[in-house]
């Protein structure tokens, strides 16, 4: 089994200005006590997930029986053995960062019911959910427990001493498993509603409030306001005091067009001031976890033969989604219109990547995810009894249910940071030098100026020069020169080292047209000497390695790295733009086909048995100079 953490040392000459000018840093281990964190200031990539949930969150402990804390979370996260399911696991590659980011609302409620004794767990709901806790959606007592408390429906019961209990415990593991150069950890919770709006169109609208110091407040929950403004007013608030943070919106595909808005959540148009605050307070967004990606849906792209990947377009009632306004690329066609009428573009967000797993324990690889049902999504390779996966997946039948597999396997953050610090980990996050990917750990970067050369990518100084001559990831592109013509951009990705090979690069550029938008796919990189069609502009397929009956692939098609200077053939000076980078890999076994081969069970024909991983980049964008 390889090394645990990317291999910085055996990339440098891809990634970086090379192995001489810029070290690796240190990840072997934690930064001796009081000694200064080595800097990289050409930066290296780190992985991690700023969105799990452990028993303090009251879903993950009601409806999904989880009982390991935010301890457990953190130990697993940095490759120390666990205890699951009644015996012992180990996650297969450490995170160099995560956040625990259990449920605002009612944040510790569990602790109460643990307590035989406590007014809850006295209560009719108490003695009916221990008389029958029962494990996941199905058990009517965890259920009732759960929306009887959501709802401040337990008769003299106060859940504010546990949940300041539970946000201290939160603090203190977040705190106490920091180690400065090899984990860092953040103090983070979920601010949860549904969004629901008088015609009642709302869908889900979550958000991670993320810290980046060593102390926090106590949460502002829906219980205080289902208002997003309200919540940023707490985070203004207590940044006035000194306590920085921000908040990353996640599952925009669910969201019902609420996400991503033409208007604030009183129905009123964007104006300046809301989107300077959401700017503000917003720099990022999830694009994919568990419960599928936002990045694009079929109906808003119909030329775009990649946008149907894990798509989960329904809200939790089961509703379909509407898929305006609840898309990261429709969020920065949106933003463009919105900036041309308001001055400022509230959706000018970078994207993570993340995992949304109640569990407890955060893993992303397709061969040890179980699925929705399965402590909400993960068993980490563990050998799960059969009659407890059928349990999950309800019914005891000998069958995956279609639903099942509509949610998918966790995604990663990807950050470039000058160490692995909170202080250059958060300030990363900040300026939205971040990716996305579906769990893969791909590395990708990609810089955007005026004068960059062809054959940059292959000088030895390629990353200094990038750096120089133009901004990465998440930033404007600089001010057009008066002589200048389009934007040229730079790319590198290097695969996975325990992953698939690298199907193709594509730019995907979206730009303002009246008081619309129109967005076009580039390939601007493809493996195995592939070109477009001059006619059609059709790629062949990579084509597939997939044997689907062992659930196993070969490296022998595709590219271990892509590189390449792309310049925007249709670029119009006077119309503002954005451009973003998706680097997408070979096809591999989907998680639900390793399921189905390891219990015998037949293969929902309505669900891919493949997956073809892939990366997003925070985006790069163009102002004209009139609008500056």
């Amino acid at each position: 089994m390889r090394a645990p953490l990317f291999a910085a040392a055996a990339a440098c000459l891809l990634l970086s200005a090379g192995c001489a000018e810029a070290p690796a840093v240190a990840r072997g281990g934690a930064a001796p006590a009081g000694a200064a964190v080595p800097l990289n200031p050409e930066r290296d990539v780190y992985f991690g997930d700023l969105h799990v949930h452990t028993m303090l969150s009251m879903d993950a402990y009601y409806l999904f029986g989880t009982r390991l804390g935010p301890e457990d979370a953190y130990r697993f996260a940095r490759g120390e053995e666990v205890m699951f399911m009644g015996e012992p696991i180990r996650r297969r590659r450490p995170l160099d960062f995560m956040a625990v980011t259990d449920h605002g609302q009612i944040i510790g409620s569990g602790l109460a019911m643990e307590d035989p004794d406590s007014v809850l767990a006295t209560s009719e709901v108490g003695r009916e959910w221990h008389a029958n806790p029962g494990r996941g959606f199905r058990s009517s007592a965890g259920f009732r427990a759960w929306r009887a408390q959501t709802a401040g429906e337990v008769p003299g019961f106060d859940i504010a001493p546990v949940s300041r209990s539970a946000w201290q415990r939160l603090i203190d593991a977040a705190n106490a498993f920091y180690e400065p150069g090899r984990f860092t950890t953040f103090i983070g919770y979920e601010w949860t509603t549904d969004g629901s709006r008088s015609n009642g169109s709302g869908g889900p609208i979550h958000r991670n409030v993320i810290f980046r110091g060593d102390t926090a407040p106590l949460p502002f929950s829906t219980l205080d306001s289902r208002r997003p403004e309200d919540l940023w007013s707490y985070l203004e608030e207590h940044r006035s005091r000194g306590v920085e943070g921000l908040i990353i919106p996640h599952n925009g595909n669910m969201s019902n067009g609420i996400m991503y808005d033409w208007t604030d959540s009183d129905g009123r148009p964007i104006d300046e001031a809301y989107a300077r605050r959401r700017l503000l307070n917003e720099p990022l967004s999830e694009i994919a976890q568990m419960k599928g990606q936002s990045e694009v849906h079929p109906a808003l792209a119909p030329n775009d033969e990649f946008a149907s990947f894990e798509l989960f377009d329904q809200t939790f009632d089961g509703r379909r989604s509407q898929p305006a306004g609840s898309t990261i690329r429709d969020a920065y066609g949106r933003g463009l219109v919105i900036e041309g009428r308001a001055g400022v573009n509230p959706y000018k967000v970078g994207v993570i990547g993340a995992s949304d797993y109640h569990s407890a324990l955060t893993e992303e690889g397709e061969d040890v995810v179980y699925g929705s049902k399965s402590v909400n999504g993960f068993a980490a390779g563990a050998d799960v009894p059969r009659a407890h996966v059928e349990s999950m997946f309800g019914l005891g039948e000998p069958e995956i249910p279609a639903g099942g597999t509509a949610t998918g396997s966790g995604g990663l953050a990807g950050v470039w940071a000058e160490a692995n610090t909170r202080e250059a980990i958060y300030d990363a996050l900040r300026r939205k030098e971040t990716y996305a990917t579906s769990g893969t750990r791909l590395a990708v970067r990609f810089f955007g100026g005026w004068d960059y050369a062809d054959g940059l990518p292959a000088r030895v100084d390629w990353l200094r020069t990038a750096y120089a001559g133009g901004v990465p990831m998440g930033g404007d592109l600089p001010p057009r020169p008066a002589a200048g013509g389009a934007p040229r951009f730079v790319l590198r990705a290097v695969k996975d080292p325990d992953g698939a090979n690298l199907d193709r690069a594509q730019i995907v550029k979206v730009w303002r047209d009246g008081d619309g938008y129109r967005d076009q796919v580039y390939d601007v990189a493809l493996s195995g000497g592939r070109a477009a069609d001059p006619a059609s502009g059709a790629v062949p397929a990579v084509g597939s390695t997939v044997d689907l009956s062992n659930a196993t692939y070969t490296n022998t098609i595709g590219a271990t790295q892509l590189a390449a200077v792309w310049e925007d053939p249709a670029f119009d000076p006077d119309l503002p733009a954005v451009y973003y980078l998706r680097v997408i890999e070979i096809p591999t076994p989907r998680w639900s086909l390793f399921v189905a081969l390891r219990f015998g069970w037949p293969h929902p024909s309505d669900r891919p048995m493949t997956i073809q991983e892939r990366a997003w980049s925070s985006a790069i964008w163009y102002v004209p100079a009139e609008a500056q």
